[in-house]
């Protein structure tokens, strides 16, 4: 009996044997291939933290360590694919100059352990007042797209359909009171303006420079990233990887298929309160609105330099053309994309000499693709890049710079200034609209 009952036992053991081996070399290499990759991206990390690449140029993921289960499901909803990984038994953000502010990562954390903030410790970020629904701390003028922090194209057109959404559920204006004014046509605006159709609201749109708002000034062949967005009247948008004369061609397309009225040309002067609503005066006329929605970029007030002669004609704060500098000396100033994909097309046309400088010393803010593009051509001697340098004066034929104490002209015919926008505070102060500058925070 006894000798039954072992051989039963045993049997048990085997039977139980046969299910937890593999289970357990299972769990034994799952555990060493992420301690692995753990090792991989603690190296990643260094290497980003060596080479100063820690200040994320927009909304970007911080991530709460008391409650991260590292289930790793935000790193792999981030489009962008390496900005978070798991080190140790935590989340990091190891690649932060490559987030551009998607918040897949936070709408797919089954704990809520991610917020989206602007801004760091270290460098500040003015953001206007806004609630959920766009709306500012002035009741009846919101605000969506890149002037509240949100430059990336797919967010401005979500937040401009969300935003006309708002709107739309308010009580429709009386009389000859229009029921909104958009200021700006980019992404956000045109999104809002097509909302604004699509609910029969009395709007008009009014740009004051042309269709397509930011991305309408950007180089020819300029290479767009984007993603799905629901566009009013239009349906899904399927757009991820195109040009920006491409992108215009689907704006201009969209405009004349729904009949949308978009008023070129006309410049936002003056907002105004008036009785329950706002009086709107532009360059061209006034309009009488129960509600306004500022869609405006932050580009429109270039960051200036600062320095003498930067009033000469040479001196521009935006390319459009690169083909324009053929043969020329040309000095582009600023570190993050706009310059460094500035500098690289005009260093591949013919004849040109191109020198990049910029006041830090490393490219912090710009896509991976684009400092290595800079770091190629810099060996190839295609153009010369300055770091930790400033333009201390401009002249009719040369420019003087500052680097490590020394002082130099180099030859020049041609400046680009992309040091960024500013935020137009003073017009939003004197609208009521208040301004925070966010130091890592939602």
């Amino acid at each position: 009996m006894e000798a039954a009952n072992l051989s039963a036992n045993l049997g048990q053991y085997l039977v139980l044997l046969i299910y937890l081996l593999p289970m357990a070399l299972i769990w034994r290499w799952r555990r060493s291939r992420r301690r692995k990759a753990s090792r991989q991206h603690q190296e990643i990390l260094q290497e980003t933290l060596q080479a100063g690449l820690v200040e994320p140029a927009s909304l970007h993921p911080s991530v709460n360590r008391d409650l991260c289960i590292a289930c790793n499901a935000c790193a792999k909803a981030c489009p962008e694919e390496d900005v978070l990984a798991i080190i140790g038994d935590k989340v990091e953000l190891i690649n932060p100059t490559h987030c551009i502010g998607h918040g897949a990562c936070a709408r797919a954390c089954p704990v809520d352990a991610i917020t989206l903030v602007f801004g760091s410790e270290k460098r500040g970020v003015d953001i206007p007042s806004i609630d959920p629904n766009f709306e500012t701390n002035v009741p009846g003028i919101f605000i969506a797209g890149e002037l509240g922090g949100m430059g990336l194209i797919r967010n401005a057109i979500e937040q401009g359909r969300q935003a006309m959404e708002t709107i739309g559920r308010k009580p429709r204006a009386k009389g000859d009171m229009l029921d909104v004014v958009i200021v700006g046509a980019g992404p956000a605006g045109l999104s809002a303006s097509l909302g604004a159709l699509k609910q029969k609201l009395r709007f008009v749109t009014v740009e004051q420079e042309s269709l397509g708002g930011t991305v309408s000034h950007y180089p020819r062949g300029k290479i767009v990233m984007t993603q799905p967005a629901e566009l009013p009247l239009v349906g899904k948008v399927k757009l991820r990887e195109t040009t920006k004369e491409s992108l215009m061609e689907f704006w201009k397309k969209v405009v004349g298929d729904t009949g949308l009225t978009v008023n070129t040309g006309e410049r936002m002067e003056t907002i105004s309160a008036d009785g329950n609503g706002f009086t709107v005066k532009t360059s061209k006329a006034q309009y009488h609105t129960r509600n306004v929605l500022l869609t405006i970029g932050r580009r429109g007030t270039p960051r200036k330099l600062g320095v003498p002669g930067e009033e000469l004609s040479k001196v521009v704060y935006r390319l459009i053309d690169p083909e324009q500098y053929r043969g020329r000396h040309v000095l582009v100033v600023g570190g993050g994309d706009s310059a460094m994909e500035a500098a690289t097309s005009i260093a591949e046309q013919p004849g040109t000499s191109v020198t990049l400088s910029y006041r830090s010393g490393s490219f912090s803010r710009a896509k991976e693709k684009n400092r290595l593009k800079v770091e190629d051509f810099d060996a190839q001697g295609k153009m010369k890049v300055l770091l930790n340098s400033n333009v201390k004066e401009i002249r009719d034929d040369r420019v003087t710079l500052e680097q490590a104490g020394n002082v130099f002209d180099i030859p020049n015919d041609a400046v680009i200034i992309s040091a960024g926008g500013v935020l137009p505070t003073p017009m939003l102060k004197e609208i009521g609209i208040q301004v925070e500058t966010k130091y890592g925070t939602a």
